[in-house]
């Protein structure tokens, strides 16, 4: 049986000469070593190119990067909300789009999380550490700060845990544990959910660190940490992908 193709977006420059579309390698490697072959999907492509990417791949991963533009959420911009590449917002949601109408398997990563929830009507803290610090109480009901989900440590280093909702969720069933040790390289969060969304982690602050569709029958997972840098040492890493490439592979032979 081949490998499935699986479609990957891009970064993009922002305000920057001259313009490139770049990915991380980790993602490219964990995918190839869950048995899936990555293409890239820069925002760059022209309808008539992605149209033709589209109908190719089986499975889709939207990757990190910068903020998205928070008047896609009816929101003004936060002083902290960066890299904002209006091209890129366009690609992303659209793929969410697709990607539901064609029962194409998603995982979502990171700032890809947040386009899926923005894709379907949720918004997002623009700023974790301004605007998410009078929400967080500890289990007495005191007022603390947030934890810090900006790491400064190595990419591939957990510096946080995330407990998983277990009963009926396919998150659980693909980690196969209730409790993960993560990395964590972002600023912004899901604040209110999207459409069809329900939350099934989250960091001891209560951000929400995992969602799924509520309609359990498509493959639509997303975390807020970086599971491609993660692989080499972590097995629920692993089977993140794996997960994703198995239905891709079972799509490409429907």
């Amino acid at each position: 049986m081949r490998a499935p193709l699986i479609g990957v977006s891009t970064s993009i420059t922002v305000d920057k000469s001259p313009e490139r579309a770049y990915v991380n390698t980790a993602y490219l490697r964990a995918i190839q070593a869950a048995g899936g072959i990555p293409v890239p999907l820069p925002p760059q492509l022209d309808a008539e190119a992605l149209a033709t990417l589209w109908e190719r791949v089986e499975g889709l991963v939207l990757t990190g990067g910068g903020d998205i533009d928070p008047a896609r959420f009816g929101e003004a911009r936060h002083a902290a909300t960066d890299e904002v590449s209006p091209a890129r917002d366009s690609l992303e949601l659209d793929l969410v789009h697709r990607a539901l109408e064609d029962d194409v398997p998603l995982f979502a990563i990171c700032r890809g999380v947040q386009v899926v929830n923005v894709a379907l009507g949720g918004s997002l803290y623009q700023d974790i550490a301004d605007q998410y610090r009078d929400q967080y109480r500890d289990t007495a009901g005191s007022k603390r700060a947030p934890l810090r989900h900006s790491q400064t440590e190595p990419r591939d280093r957990p510096t946080h845990a995330v407990k998983v909702m277990g009963e009926g969720t396919r998150l659980a069933t693909i980690v196969g544990a209730l409790e993960l040790e993560v990395n964590s390289m972002h600023h912004q969060a899901i604040k209110t959910l999207g459409r069809g969304l329900r939350e099934v982690a989250w960091a001891p602050d209560g951000i929400i660190e995992g969602v799924e569709l509520a309609d359990g029958d498509r493959f639509v997972v997303g975390v807020q940490w970086h599971p491609e840098e993660l692989v080499a040492r972590d097995a629920a890493a692993r089977s993140l992908f794996a997960a994703l490439v198995g239905e891709a592979r079972r799509r490409a032979t429907r």
